[in-house]
């Protein structure tokens, strides 16, 4: 019998350990070469794990939910399909094994049901449902990912069923909490569920930025028409020539490399005493994904055209939402933008992006009355906010920076001549 064993892949230097999210198959079950076996889910990407060679798995070591590190072996495959499977190695899969009818409706001390693994449990609530509304198929009944994705997208299917009616959910997740000196005010439900590798690290590096940098956000308005004229005059022209549509966000990257340019210290570091200047423009673009907020990085956005910029950002958010992002993608990066305008935003102060030492916070552009030359007109204005760290840029950078990118979105043509 020649057996072979997956191992949990590579990992970058900056991530410890994973979770396992989901096993696609069974003990018994046979795989092809490179087919999907399971998802890897770190702190920063979720990583798909393909089988090293086609067989039968004869064993799975580390179920749904399980901590792991790079290298660690975690299922067998047998190559030759020879192998049997033991009692103890179907014991490992992380779906429970059908039982008979009759032993079926007793309820079974150890069952989970009810509880949600930590990427279901994200996915549960965005779209306001509890654990309890889907039948869960993983180890002791736990709802996986797969479950949930699959509730949503048949929602007549058939709920789990109840084996007797109980007078109180007991083992549920959801705890009926009466809040001190609330009497009166009737149930109030509280469901606690674990954060997931990605969200505790956006926490953690959220509060490190807070608590490291001396972080301090200045505002502008730009006036939005000379883009607004130059997308509607030629994005038709542009879409047909390089397949794909011309948004704004090109002209906010264009916009921060040339204040970055101007005022380098905007797009530097702090490492230690040091102040460590790139010579390079790595600008990160914050996106919105299912698992939370992620940075992916336009590398060398200098050296991009318009159509480049926005054919990477399309790329970056399909990835985003698929769970497609990798370790690269999300790795470096001297400044960001965050966008918020597109969630309706009219002010914000984004928090810094370690190591990084400032950040472009982008709003919703609406029509609004400003003066100019003494008369009230009405112009699509846009606020812009930019937050840096005080320790190693001065008031004067900062302002001056944030007026460059101003003066770049209200004159575009700046660009052409490197003004």
């Amino acid at each position: 019998m020649a057996q072979i064993e997956v191992k949990v892949p590579q990992l970058s230097e900056s991530v410890a350990e994973a979770t396992l999210l989901v096993w696609h198959k069974k003990v018994g079950e046979t795989v092809g070469r490179d087919e999907n076996l399971i998802d890897v889910e770190t702190d920063k990407v979720v990583l798909e794990l393909p089988a090293p060679g086609a067989g039968t798995i004869t064993q799975i070591i580390k179920g749904d939910g399980s901590t792991v590190v790079a290298g660690e072996v975690i299922a067998i495959i047998d190559t030759e399909g020879s192998a049997k499977v033991s009692p103890m190695e179907v014991s490992s899969l992380p779906v429970q094994p059908e039982a008979p009818a009759a032993a079926a409706a007793a309820p079974a001390p150890a069952s989970k049901a009810g509880v949600a693994m930590p990427a279901a449990a994200k996915i549960l609530a965005d779209n306001a449902m509890s654990a309890l509304d889907v039948a869960g198929s993983g180890k002791d009944g736990r709802v996986t990912k797969g479950d949930v994705l699959g509730a949503i997208a048949a929602p007549g299917a058939a709920k789990p069923a109840v084996a007797a009616p109980a007078p109180a959910p007991a083992k549920a997740p959801l705890q009926q909490v009466a809040a001190p000196g609330a009497a009166g005010l009737g149930e109030r439900p509280e469901e606690r569920v674990p954060m997931s590798r990605l969200r505790a690290r956006i926490a953690e590096r959220l509060v490190m930025s807070q608590s490291t940098n001396a972080i301090l956000t200045t505002f502008n308005e730009v006036n939005m028409q000379p883009v607004i004229d130059l997308r509607n005059k030629y994005k038709d022209k542009f879409e047909k020539e390089h397949g794909v549509k011309l948004g704004f966000m090109s002209f906010f990257v264009k916009a921060a490399v040339a204040a970055l340019k101007k005022y380098p210290v905007i797009n530097a570091s702090v490492d230690g005493n040091d102040i460590v200047y790139h010579g390079y423009f790595d600008i990160g673009i914050a996106v919105g994904s299912p698992r939370g907020l992620v940075v992916p990085i336009l590398r060398n956005a200098d050296q991009m055209s318009i159509a480049e910029i926005e054919k990477r950002i399309g790329e970056f958010g399909a990835k985003a939402k698929e769970g497609k992002l990798t370790l690269d993608d999300l790795t470096g990066g001297t400044f960001s933008i965050s966008n918020g305008g597109i969630f309706g935003s009219m002010l914000s102060t984004p928090i810094i992006n370690p190591p990084q030492s400032a950040i472009l916070g982008v709003h919703a552009t609406k029509d609004r009355a400003v003066v100019e030359d003494g008369v009230v007109v009405v112009r699509p204005m846009n606020y812009l906010a930019m937050s840096y760290d005080h320790r190693i840029i001065d008031g004067r950078e900062a302002v001056l920076g944030l007026v460059a990118m101003k003066e770049t979105l209200e004159d575009p043509a700046r660009l052409l001549l490197d003004l």
